[in-house]
């Protein structure tokens, strides 16, 4: 109709269109500088193309800064207790021509789904760490044999902060998970508030939607460490949907660099990781002017809870019976450890670790040991015997002769005496305590003039002691002229006559 030569106001009357929509077509055909016969050839899509799309204004200096306010402004709603409310009046505050609050989050909302589009949820710092493992493994190459071995790529990565940890590891078992969920704990340097993992046997035995039943090895490692593990809802990925695009990240990111490198052992495959793992973590992120590293650094690592001192030991459990003597075996190592004697003939469930060995008699701990890994011996702790048991283990030369001394010296020397004959004092041990004893029955003065006149005699074991004092020859009184009576005479003497 324009090329018709008819006028804007009787092409808006017939076309039914605004007059506004009416000029914004003619000024495109003419700036367009296409005659009608080329625009009447064009198809929908050409013609969409031409007339349809609305040409881009550049945006305005208040736009702009406000544009250059987001990265700060996405950065600082990840820490605890802040908001947009509070991030806009400090806006206010440096642009007081500034956009009002409802622009202010609209705009942010549209900058937010063009930079990061599968992100639909605020992480607070130090708040959790999603842990999963990669679809496709990596391998290295037996020496030896020859022989390709294929290994699980562990991935974690920080809610709020990004920052990113890869690993690999043997097996996704509890030993491999737990280890690299440790090794991650300290790359990041402190513990998040949560760990989210997926429903895999090393994290979850039973899952359920409102109470999944946690691995036991799993649940130990995160008390040890003072967090809390939320497993993510079967078959739900979105529940975890930030680890998922870390792993579809890492498979460019440092699966495609690996890609032509030949290894020989795990860890040299790990050190590789390492190395392609730091330049991910300090690659600036798209569209903003900080890397997932910095970030980490600034608003994330202060949020973490610190690692505890002692580190975590992966315990492995058995059951076993108590035996008569007091003592339970760990299989494992042939080693015996004590408990207390009251459990004697009870089952119990013992958990051990690289360094320790623990008894739990229902679900309450008995008793703990340093493991020692020597076969056929004996860990014992003297609190867990009984008290005659106790004393008798309590026996040692030192013990018999500080008895004996607080009775008197010369009680002292007879039992040294006794134990200076005997090949290992231990053989002595019982003449000792019979000797000892006696003071309690008959006294210690009597027991100290018993021993003089036994150390008289050069005759050192207990029969000598009893017969002194049964025949209470301890206070026998030597006759100071014993020696000058006369030889009696008798038939049966032969006398100094005989021998010549």
């Amino acid at each position: 109709m324009s090329h018709q030569g008819r006028s804007i106001m009787s092409i808006t009357v017939q076309s039914g269109c605004s007059r506004n929509t009416v000029r914004k077509y003619i000024s495109a055909f003419i700036q367009g500088d296409f005659s009608f016969d080329e625009i009447n050839a064009l198809n929908d899509k050409e013609l969409e193309d031409l007339f349809g799309k609305s040409r881009e204004q550049p945006p305005s200096s208040r736009m702009q800064a406000l544009q250059r306010c987001f990265p700060a402004m996405d950065k600082e709603l990840k820490r605890t207790g802040v908001n947009r409310q509070m991030l806009w009046e400090a806006y206010l505050k440096e642009f007081p021509q500034g956009y009002r609050y409802s622009q202010f989050c609209l705009y942010y909302k549209q900058w937010k789904s063009r930079v990061n589009p599968v992100m639909h949820m605020d992480h607070k710092a130090g708040d959790m760490l999603y842990v999963d493992f990669a679809g496709q493994k990596l391998s290295y190459v037996n020496e030896e044999t020859g022989e390709v071995i294929p290994v699980e790529v562990f991935v974690a990565i920080l809610g709020a902060g990004q920052l990113t940890y890869v690993e690999a590891v043997a097996t996704q078992r509890k030993e491999g998970f737990i280890m690299a969920c440790d090794h991650a704990f300290h790359y990041i340097g402190g513990v998040p508030g949560a760990i989210v993992p997926d429903n895999l046997k090393a994290a979850v035995t039973k899952s359920s939607r409102y109470e999944p039943l946690l691995n036991e090895a799993f649940s130990d490692f995160a008390d040890h460490y003072g967090t809390t593990i939320l497993p993510a809802r079967a078959y739900k990925p979105r529940d975890k949907a930030l680890v998922e695009g870390a792993v579809k990240i890492i498979y460019s990111r440092v699966y495609a660099p690996l890609r032509k490198m030949v290894f020989h052992s795990i860890e040299s495959l790990n050190a590789a990781i390492k190395i392609s793992l730091e330049e991910h973590n300090n690659q600036l992120l798209k569209g903003r002017n900080y890397s997932r590293r910095l970030q980490f650094e600034e608003i994330e690592r202060g949020a973490l809870s610190a690692l505890p001192l002692i580190p975590y030991e992966l315990k492995k459990q058995c059951y076993a019976t108590v035996m008569k003597n007091g003592h339970v075996c760990l299989g494992i190592d042939k080693h015996y450890y004590s408990v207390p004697y009251r459990f004697i003939g009870k089952k119990i469930k013992l958990l051990y670790s690289r360094s320790t060995v623990e008894a739990f008699f229902h679900y309450e701990r008995i008793a703990i040991h340093k493991r020692i890994k020597s076969p056929y011996n004996y860990s014992t702790d003297k609190d867990h015997m009984a008290t005659s048991h106790r004393f008798v283990a309590e026996w040692t030369p030192e013990k018999f002769l500080g008895w004996a001394s607080s009775i008197h010296e010369d009680v002292r020397l007879y039992i040294l005496k006794i134990l200076e004959r005997k090949q290992h004092p231990e053989q002595a041990y019982k003449s000792c305590i019979g000797i000892l004893s006696f003071s309690r029955k008959v006294g210690n003065g009597r027991l100290q003039m018993a021993c003089r006149r036994a150390l008289g005699y050069g005759i050192y074991n207990y029969k000598t002691i009893q017969s002194i004092l049964e025949n209470k020859m301890d206070s026998y009184q030597d006759n100071l002229f014993a020696d000058e009576l006369p030889m009696p005479s008798h038939e049966n003497i032969r006398g100094e006559d005989y021998y010549q």
